[in-house]
């Protein structure tokens, strides 16, 4: 093909065709082991998260000396009002974090970075996002999925040390794979990179570019065409923002994160060296994946910011707040959210550096135990920041700026609840890690029994997935029937002035318990499975809580150990694991208490205009225009809004 060519429509993909795109990305084997692979299994491998890891001795010298320096630049060198009120990082910021380093934590000293683990990392997010979330974002998506992550996991040595020196001091870089009509479904890929010569030639729209809008080098995810001597496939790029056919058409708006650079990059025609393809063709989604693995992990970090602030003000304002003769605190209404904000921040700061930790060891693979700190971290803060509101009433609804006029703290608490909710949707949503972590979490039961489900298998792969199949249910079945949690004297060295050891005899039995539901969904639905997404959320869910729970009891034990508040630690973590024990029971009756079946008709009549007449009595304050824009090939018609800082 010559490199003029440019596609004339977007892929037509099948549902089964999407599914195995998806699946094909994924990795397929377990090389080491996984305590939440475990945990759904119905196997409580409490040794693989405890005695809690920690990091070296060296490396927790250098993160504390860095995050020293952090505070001191955050608190005196950010106003995080200006950022809100302006909708922008000022230049002398970004360039301040530069000289800061902060650009370059996760990058190796030898690249000119930092050289910190993931643990001291996302405590410099955590500690940044509290000054101002937009930095956080602007630090993680440069690092995290941006060309730094990447290039570290799959780029050659020619590549590092080109780009990784440039990324840890002077250029900022960000991560382009959606597009104006694909999400998380990449299969419909439309941007292409068609081989001529020495050269790629990328044609294409990317949508949600967080930092496109400053960034210097972009890592793209685009179709090369299979052809003679090219296998074809979605394909990593690194690609120079100031290359030929490269414009910045806009810089997007949101209702929170007002400071963050993130836009719309429309690539004509722009040339890319075959050097900077990354990985091979066709591996494009698989490092995208892989890069999310670790990458999701600075959600967490984020939320831990917002758990704690939350907690701060939820405690300065509740003591001097009074209503009916006694501090708001005290009335067991807004009592009972302070306990909920305290307890969930302890057990998400336990999750986040448990994953850390579990990643900087790599010991273990965490695919899962990242994606469900990302899956629970995001819900968890967004409800903590939705209880401050609550409980700051009136005056949380209100804006920071409004109550600094009139003379009271700006506490910028419903700022905090627009900036967390896009946490929920990003870097894949609720709905999407369900499914992700799902897929995961029935890995051993497709490999041993998934042609048994499939439709579309013969007899002859049928009668040889049944007989696989018995054999490992013979064995695996009858595991779930007793196990440690059902003996009082279980986990003893969790006994102390508060009793924990109780808690995690109750994630022993239930980690069973779910693997029994999820076996028994199976045996069920069997092929239908992969529709009951309603069902697989509930299991992610319940997953994800006894993951929580045995990170909070792990992490006061570790406190404790040190001598560093290991009393408070405990009651913390009973508050929390009672508090989510609730929320178990109450999931556990959802799997098969529900109205999931009715939803189904209820959508099918809505979409078919049956309760149209519902919708009458309003206006629709609705602009006009296309649900989704044109994002056909060709020269951008647009202002560059491009903005290098240097």
């Amino acid at each position: 093909m010559s490199a003029s060519t440019t596609p004339s429509s977007r892929p037509a993909v099948t549902e089964r065709e999407a599914r195995e795109v998806a699946e094909a990305a994924r990795e397929q084997h377990w090389r080491k082991p996984s305590f939440a692979k475990e945990l759904f299994l119905g196997r409580f491998r409490l040794d693989l998260i405890h005695p809690h890891p920690l990091p070296a001795d060296e490396a927790a010298q250098r993160g504390e000396e860095f995050l020293a320096k952090l505070r001191d630049f955050v608190e005196t060198k950010v106003d995080a009002a200006l950022i809100e009120r302006d909708a922008r990082i000022p230049d002398e910021v970004i360039d301040g974090l530069k000289e800061l380093g902060a650009f370059g934590m996760k990058i190796d000293t030898k690249y000119g970075g930092l050289g910190l683990g993931q643990v001291y990392y996302n405590k410099a997010l955590t500690l940044a996002g509290s000054a101002s979330p937009a930095i956080g974002v602007l630090l993680s998506a440069h690092q995290s999925i941006g060309v730094p992550q990447p290039l570290k996991l799959f780029g050659t040595q020619e590549q590092r040390e080109r780009f990784l020196p440039r990324c840890a001091r002077t250029d900022i870089s960000a991560f382009l794979l959606t597009e104006p009509d694909v999400g998380s479904d990449p299969a419909r890929l439309a941007t292409t990179a068609i081989p001529d010569g020495d050269d790629y030639v990328l044609d294409g729209v990317k949508l949600w570019t967080t930092n496109g809008v400053v960034a210097d080098l972009l890592v793209v995810m685009a179709r090369v065409p299979k052809s003679e001597g090219h296998r074809g496939g979605i394909t990593a790029f690194v690609v120079e923002t100031n290359a030929p056919g490269v414009t910045v058409e806009n810089r997007n708006a949101f209702m929170g994160l007002r400071g963050i650079e993130n836009g719309v990059t429309r690539f004509h025609q722009v040339r890319v060296p075959a050097a900077n393809r990354v990985g091979e063709e066709g591996q494009g989604l698989k490092i995208a994946l892989t890069t999310l693995n670790t990458g999701r992990l600075s959600l967490p970090a984020s939320c831990v910011a917002a758990g704690k602030w939350c907690l701060k003000i939820a405690r300065e304002w509740s003591a001097a707040r009074e209503q009916w003769g006694k501090p708001v605190a005290h009335h067991e209404a807004v009592g009972s959210k302070i306990s909920f904000i305290a307890a969930t921040t302890f057990a998400l700061e336990a999750v986040t550096d448990l994953a850390s930790q579990m990643a900087d060891e790599d010991r273990n693979d965490i695919r899962i135990e990242g994606a469900l700190a990302k899956l629970y971290a995001s819900e968890m803060a967004w409800t903590m920041a939705d209880e401050l509101v609550q409980i700051r009433g009136g005056r949380g609804f209100e804006t920071a700026e409004s109550l600094r006029a009139r003379g009271e703290r700006a506490v910028p608490a419903e700022q905090l609840l627009r900036d967390l909710r896009i946490n929920r949707i990003f870097e894949g949503s609720t709905e999407i890690m369900h499914l992700l972590i799902a897929r995961e979490a029935v890995d051993a039961h497709l490999s041993v029994a998934g042609d048994l489900i499939d439709p579309e298998k013969s007899l002859g792969d049928k009668a040889r997935a049944g007989a696989n199949a018995g054999v490992f249910y013979a064995k695996w079945l009858p595991k779930l029937v007793a196990g440690p949690g059902r003996l009082p004297a279980s986990y003893g060295e969790f006994k102390h002035d508060v009793d924990l050891s109780g808690h995690l005899r109750y994630v022993e039995r239930t980690s069973r318990k779910l693997a029994r539901s999820t076996f028994y969904a199976m045996s069920r639905w069997q092929g239908r499975m992969e529709s009951k997404q309603g069902f697989l959320g509930r299991i992610v869910d319940i997953g994800a809580e006894l993951f929580a729970m045995s990170a909070s009891c792990v992490r006061a034990e570790l406190l404790r150990s040190q001598g560093d508040h290991g009393r408070e630690a405990y009651q913390l973590a009973d508050v929390f694991c009672r508090q989510s024990r609730i929320r178990i029971e109450e999931l556990f009756t959802r799997l098969w208490t529900n109205t999931d079946d009715l939803d189904r008709k209820v959508v099918k009549g809505v979409l078919s205009g049956t309760y149209e007449w519902l919708e009458r009595g309003i206006v629709d304050p609705s602009g006009e225009g296309p649900w989704i824009a044109d994002a056909t090939p060709g020269p951008s018609q647009k202002e560059n809004v491009h903005r290098p800082i240097r």
